[in-house]
């Protein structure tokens, strides 16, 4: 019981992490834009880019509701399986998303690994009514 109970704080501080990220990149998202434009770009093409920008992040953040709910209501917090994979993607992704934000680097697309995981145990715990572990 000790690993997993090791895993749990773990766990949480990694999403709070991944979390603070991407709040942060909210806030400096106007070099990202520009990051992926040409030199020359019009008002047009940095508001195209702003949007889909504004629109992955927003996906990121429902996405982190979903895990967090997932996580606090007791459906996923003690299995094992589905900390490791959050913790190892979190953690992935909050130093990605730090060079994302200091190097200004281009736009890419985000992995929503942990989110799905999560949604599947919902749907296997209150769905299917399957033991969480």
């Amino acid at each position: 019981m000790s690993r997993v109970s090791g895993l749990v704080p773990s766990r949480f501080l990694t999403l709070l992490a991944h979390l603070v990220v991407v709040i942060t990149l909210f806030w400096s998202r106007d070099s990202n834009v520009q990051a992926c434009l040409p030199i020359r770009f019009t008002r047009e093409e940095y508001e195209k880019r702003d949007l889909e920008l504004l629109a992955a992040l927003s996906v990121t953040l429902g996405l982190f509701a979903v895990e967090l709910a997932g996580f606090l209501s007791g459906v996923s917090m003690f299995n094992s399986t589905q900390s490791l994979i959050s913790i190892g993607a979190h953690c992935s992704a909050s130093v990605a998303l730090s060079f994302f934000i200091f190097e200004r680097w281009e736009c890419t697309t985000y992995c929503a690994l942990p989110a799905v995981t999560e949604v599947a145990l919902f749907i296997a715990v209150f769905g299917l009514k399957k033991k969480p572990f």
